[in-house]
């Protein structure tokens, strides 16, 4: 608006007062010239001032938005990794172009008993979702990600998980708004539900090859709702957390039932805090109630009836003051307890089912100088006794404690990579034990979004 006030003024000068401009000598004019073109470039300069101001503003509270985030998921101290740096959302332009990361995993196992004749005495888990896997070389799972804000209120997540025998699965495809109002959030679509504490981790986050065995039994590996979710998050400095979801019910212990509404159900809390500079914990209670129709196990058999299950958590992280990359230590340890009432079949008769069954893990993981760890995991399970009403027998029920105890040592070149040694020993059927050995590989490509505590 100045610059061109000024030029408007000169040119008016020359037009009306032709002797003052004839009698201005080439100096005065020379002068003029130079006046207004040092007007021009420093309002340019100023107008280019403002705009980078406007664009590292922008820049600013996109990745104070997204560490806020992150940092209300988590205690502060020991819970922070390097990778949350690098997981900082793109600013400017690119703030709400998706970001693609891609995970590859693959393992050597050798097996001392045939992974085909394995099962865990006395469960009815579904079948071909447990056990160590196939022995040999198998390319294991690798995951494709997919995320983007959408909005100033919306984000969005699309996860693909590739098997080794080439099927694609949607493990996680959901829409998000978070920082609403009062600190709820919300959740819908497919998601790792965040009952207990290692259920919404990606396999390739586990400090063990495989999941433990009450995961196994209990949640057939991980449990995925197809669902809604809504958490509250109590604006205090104490970790707070409450949550509920709703579902289909179709992810194991329930199983697509074809029907209207809600088939299942959870809620669950989480309370964690610091303990001085070095240490951090969370602890956590989930109830998870769902139901299945027609269940299949064991190719013949099947159960239609309730499941509840109670699931308690905890862990404890410590790295010297708050300093992870050079020493960190980490107590994780879980318990299950499920009760099933319902009918059985056995393909030709139905009758009463009644269960009441529980299982628990307890493992530390210790990186003892910078890129290497090492860890040991205790897993029991006790099926209990049911109560069948069905006449004949049901061997895969028999009453029975499947135990396992497994060791790592892994070593990581970097935050994008991993190499781990695994050693098991596995009893999970009677008179029968099973030494296997492990050798994983973990690669990440491109900028992999930051876990939670």
């Amino acid at each position: 608006m100045l610059k061109t006030t000024v030029l408007s003024a000169a040119i008016a000068a020359a037009l009306f007062n032709p002797l003052s401009a004839s009698a201005a000598d080439d100096k005065e004019l020379a002068a003029i010239r130079a006046q207004i073109r040092d007007m021009k470039e420093s309002y340019e300069a100023r107008l280019q001032s403002l705009e980078q101001r406007l664009q590292d503003a922008q820049s600013a509270a996109a990745q104070a938005q997204n560490a806020a985030l992150a940092s209300r998921q988590a205690p502060p101290a020991a819970a922070a990794a390097p990778s949350a740096l690098a997981a900082a959302a793109p600013a400017g332009k690119n703030a709400f172009n998706p970001s693609i990361a891609l995970v590859l995993g693959g393992t050597y196992a050798n097996l001392s008993r045939d992974p085909d004749q394995y099962r865990l005495q006395g469960f009815l888990p579904p079948a071909g979702e447990v056990g160590p896997g196939r022995r040999g070389f198998n390319l294991g799972e690798s995951e494709l990600t997919m995320s983007a804000s959408i909005d100033p209120i919306f984000s969005g997540q699309l996860t693909f998980a590739l098997s080794g025998e080439d099927e694609a699965e949607v493990e996680e495809a959901f829409v998000q708004a978070r920082g609403l109002a009062n600190g709820v959030n919300i959740k819908a679509g497919r998601f790792l539900s965040s009952i207990g504490y290692l259920n919404n981790k990606h396999a390739h986050t586990w400090d063990f090859v495989d999941a433990p065995l009450a995961y196994q039994a209990f949640l057939g590996g991980q449990y995925k709702p197809d669902g809604l979710q809504a958490t509250w998050l109590a604006p205090t400095d104490t970790l707070v957390e409450l949550g509920v979801e709703v579902g289909s019910g179709s992810s194991f212990p329930g199983n697509e039932r074809n029907k209207n509404g809600i088939g299942a159900a959870a809620v669950y809390a989480h309370v964690g805090d610091d303990i001085g500079a070095s240490g951090s914990w969370r602890a956590g209670l989930s109830l998870l109630r769902t139901g299945s129709a027609e269940r299949q196990f064991d190719d013949i058999g099947s159960f239609t009836g309730s499941s509840r299950m109670l699931i308690a958590d905890a862990i404890y992280k410590w790295a010297p003051n708050g300093n992870a990359t050079q020493q960190n230590f980490k107590l994780q340890g879980e318990y299950f307890r499920r009760k099933e009432t319902g009918d059985l079949s056995d393909g030709a008769d139905t009758g009463s089912f009644n269960s009441t069954q529980s299982g628990w893990y307890l493992q530390g993981v210790y990186q003892f100088v910078p890129n290497w760890r090492a860890g040991l995991r205790y897993d029991r399970l006790t099926s209990g006794t049911p109560a069948i009403g069905l006449a004949g027998s049901f061997p895969l029920l028999d009453a029975f404690s499947p135990v396992r105890t497994s060791a790592m040592l892994d070593y990581s070149p970097s935050e994008f990579s991993r190499l781990r040694l695994q050693l098991a020993r596995d009893r999970s059927r009677p008179g029968v034990t099973d030494n296997q050995i492990f050798l994983q590989y973990i690669m990440s490509l491109g900028a992999h979004a930051a876990h939670a505590f």
